[in-house]
């Protein structure tokens, strides 16, 4: 993602260590809102907690993998936004053909790949987990 730099910059780590913590954390689906299908996820350890950007973007791209304060979230669509883009995923997270539409509802358990780590089984709808590969 375009500030995955400063992330690392801000945590005192190298970007392949981002990469790697992000991933190795155990996130779970606090709760949602902002836009459908948005869930702001918790799990990683507060002395990961992000600011926000100083200038918000007029427009973060559908599947961008973001951090603002303790949370994560992954944009379900194009939107304005200020949060941290760290990474991408191809994961359709609201769809309203789908029941249930949005994939990310309070609760559900969610795992991050670095887009060079190993591809994620992805269990069967309604299972509680949600994967999400990203390149970062």
């Amino acid at each position: 993602g375009p500030d995955l730099a400063e992330v690392a910059a801000h945590w005192g780590v190298s970007v392949p260590e981002v990469a790697r913590i992000h991933a190795g954390a155990e996130f779970r689906v606090a709760f949602c809102g902002f836009a459908p299908g948005f869930g702001y996820l918790t799990g990683l350890p507060g002395r990961y907690d992000t600011p926000r950007r100083a200038t918000p973007r007029t427009a973060v791209p559908a599947g961008s993998v973001a951090l603002a304060g303790p949370y994560t979230g992954v944009y379900p669509r194009t939107s304005p936004g200020g949060w941290q883009l760290i990474g991408t995923t191809d994961v359709v997270l609201w769809n309203p053909a789908r029941e249930p539409a949005a994939l990310l509802v309070p609760g559900t358990r969610v795992r991050f790949v670095p887009a060079d780590g190993p591809e994620p089984e992805i269990p069967a709808a309604g299972a509680g987990t949600a994967s999400a590969v990203g390149a970062a």
